[in-house]
This record gives structure tokens, C-alpha cells and sequence, in this order.
């Protein structure tokens, strides 16, 4: 059996996988196991920030692979030191938490508002309202918190205690407040699962602003959208609002599972010793990759993403077959005439791997993608589009 075989008799049947096995790559090339070349456009769903097999973070993983793969976190290890460091002296907040996944940094982000809502007001006040449309994972909580129905059908009862206000309509938001024992309101400045769809300014500034007036946190999810991928370190600093915890994953470990609740002045001490932990949060692997991540992160690179965000939105809004272009930096959605899947099956043929989000094509390309390389695959969805 090829490898396609062996997985659907083996792997649990979860992914409606494309027909590609991939067996190598480098930069933002992949290469199947027949040695046919495809443009790499979504990095393992905002992953692989810097492509793949990049030569500096291999090192950085390599190096720190020959000092110690692991130890628990009942000890100190100078990766885990590092980068904490780093992301709080790059966004002004003061402490992290460590976990594996997106899915585990919004837990700790849940417990950490449910702490403090208790602590500051009782224990009545556990309720987080999130927006209709978002994402935030698919543990039994994350997917609570989620505001998508098709999420939640199949697993009841969730956990409770979230309620759901309507992307864009702070009347919605006031209200959910208004009517429920609130400790915070969590949301995505852009929807990425949703449809790729970025909140409009003046809402999260005015949810910011709800939050200060009734001590609640304000918890930003930058899973998919932090780490350079809107073309800001995190997508809150384009909307000039600074939360009181934020979570991300995704892109930070280059492609090592890592994710991270961060807390600020408010939030910092709210998890005291045994409040909360985790067996591979903080590996000292994924850490050192992550640190070389966040290294190259810096202002010249940020400008650069945007650059190449203003190229993709300028080929494809009024493109022929294309209804709509949404989202920011190098996070597109593509709402096309012909059905989305239709685009990303013809784009596979011709060598180009991109993702779906909803009903739209969605593109994450590698944040260092050369010029010349986006160039091309942008033409090849352009022709794909036009095909109505």
C-alpha cells in the first residue's frame, strides 16, 4: 500500500484530506511522493512561518536537540526563560504561560478570566462572551466558546457559560454584558475559521472600552493571526487596543507544537502554583524554534509582509471569477464565482496548494515567500477563478 492507503486504513477518519502525499520541501516548494512540485500557499494552516526546512530555525532546533529534548517544568530551562522574555518585552505584557496548541493557550486564557472574575466580583461571574462566527478550538470549552452551531452538534452537552454577541454590533456586545455575569469577552481581530473576515476599528476599540468600564478582560485569540501573519507582530497593535490576555500558537513554533496565553499588569498574578500546568508546555525544542522566529520578526520583515499583502489584494479584488477579497497581511479569503473547492482542486493539478474557509479559498503563505514565487502562484489562482 502507498501512503494514502495506509492512512485511511490506520489513521482515524477526522481530515477530508486532499490526494497529496508530501514526503519533502523547502522554502515554500513541497514535493509529493512522485517528485511533483507545488507552491506551498497555505503552511500547514499558518504554520511554517518561515517555510519549510528553513535553514536557520533547523539549526536553532538542531542545536538545542544536542543539549536536552525535554525536562518537566518543575526546573528552568533557558529557551522557555527566552522567549517569554522576548514576547513580553516585544508587546508590553508581563506574563506567559506555556501550552502545545491554540486550542490549549484559549483554555488557560478561560481559566485565567474565570479566575479573576471570581476573585475580583464572585463566583457568579464566569461568563465569557465571544462572537458569532469565531473560532477557538476544538476541545469540549474551546468549541463552547466557539460561535459557530456546526461546531457544536455533535459533542452536547458543552461547558457552559459563554454567550455569543454578533461580530460588528456593540449593541449586541453591551447587551450579552448587560444580561449575564460577565468576566470577559474573547474575540479574533480577524475571523480566520469564519471566512477570513477582520472586524471593523471603532468595534474593538469599543469592546476594549466595555471591558475597562466594567472590569472585565479583554482576551485577544492571535492563533492564526499572530506572529507577523497580518503584517503586526499581533494583529491588535492594527487596531490600536491592548488586551488583558492574549493567546496565540500557530506560526510561533515554526512547525513545532507551541502555544502561549499571555497576561498582562492586570492578569499577571491571577494563576498562582497549582493553578494550572502542563506536561510539554515550554519544550525547550519547540522553544528554541520558536526564538528563532521571533528573532526575525522585526519591523523591516513586518513591512515587507504588508508589501506582499497589498500585491495579493491589488491582483485578486475585481480579478475575473472573484466576488470579494477579505482579511489582512498575508491571511486572505477569497470569495469566488465558481465553488471554492472547484478553485483549490484545479490549483492542486497546476501545482499550487491552498485552503478553504467556509466557502472561500483561503491563502497563508510562508511570511518570507519570494516574490517571484507568490507572482507565480497568484497567477495560476487568478486563471483558476476565471474559468466561470
Amino acid at each position: 500500500m502507498n501512503n494514502i492507503e495506509i492512512d485511511k486504513k490506520y489513521v482515524a477518519n477526522t481530515y477530508a484530506r486532499f490526494p497529496v502525499s508530501i514526503v519533502s520541501g523547502k522554502g515554500s516548494y513541497l514535493y509529493d511522493e512522485k517528485g511533483k512540485e507545488y507552491i506551498d500557499m497555505g503552511s500547514g494552516i499558518g504554520v511554517t512561518a518561515f517555510g519549510i526546512s528553513d535553514d536557520e530555525w533547523n539549526q536553532a532546533v538542531i542545536n538545542q536537540l544536542g543539549k536536552v529534548q525535554h525536562t518537566s517544568n518543575l526546573y528552568y530551562t533557558q529557551p522557555c526563560a527566552t522567549l517569554a522574555m522576548m514576547i513580553c518585552e516585544r508587546t508590553g505584557m508581563r506574563k506567559v504561560f506555556f501550552g502545545n496548541s491554540g486550542a490549549e493557550a484559549n483554555e488557560c486564557a478561560i481559566k485565567v478570566a474565570r479566575k479573576y472574575g471570581a476573585d475580583k466580583k464572585g463566583k457568579d461571574y464566569n461568563v465569557i462572551v465571544t462572537l458569532k462566527n469565531s473560532f477557538h478550538g476544538r476541545t469540549l470549552t474551546t468549541l463552547a466558546a466557539t460561535g459557530q452551531d456546526k461546531f457544536h452538534e455533535l459533542f452536547q452537552p458543552l461547558t457552559s457559560g459563554f454567550v455569543h454577541a454578533t461580530a460588528n454590533d456593540l449593541d449586541s456586545v453591551k447587551n450579552a454584558v448587560k444580561e449575564n455575569k460577565v468576566c470577559a469577552i474573547m474575540i479574533e481581530c480577524v475571523q480566520g475559521e469564519g471566512g477570513v473576515i477582520a472586524l471593523d476599528k471603532e468595534f474593538v476599540k469599543g469592546i476594549k472600552e466595555i471591558c475597562d468600564k466594567e472590569d472585565i478582560l479583554l482576551i485577544v485569540d492571535e492563533v492564526q493571526t499572530g506572529n507577523g501573519r497580518t503584517g503586526y507582530l499581533y494583529s491588535f497593535m492594527a487596531f490600536d487596543v491592548e488586551p488583558d490576555v492574549f493567546t496565540t500558537a500557530k506560526g510561533l513554533g515554526g512547525g513545532l507544537p507551541l502555544g502561549c496565553c499571555v497576561m498582562n499588569e492586570k492578569t499577571q498574578n491571577v494563576l498562582g502554583f497549582g493553578d494550572h500546568g502542563s506536561t510539554f508546555g515550554g519544550n525547550p525544542i519547540s522553544c528554541a524554534g520558536a526564538i528563532s522566529v521571533m528573532e526575525r520578526l522585526d519591523g523591516e520583515f513586518l513591512t515587507n509582509v504588508k508589501r506582499k499583502s497589498e500585491y495579493v489584494f491589488k491582483e485578486l479584488s475585481n480579478a475575473k471569477g472573484v466576488e470579494s477579497v477579505s482579511g489582512m497581511g498575508l491571511m486572505v479569503g477569497i470569495k469566488t464565482v465558481r465553488p471554492a473547492k472547484e478553485i483549490i482542486a484545479e490549483c492542486i493539478e497546476k501545482g499550487v496548494l491552498c485552503l478553504s474557509a467556509k466557502d472561500k479559498v483561503r491563502l497563508l503563505p510562508a511570511l518570507n515567500i519570494p516574490m517571484s514565487v507568490l507572482e507565480n502562484a497568484i497567477k495560476i489562482i487568478k486563471d483558476a477563478c476565471a474559468k466561470i
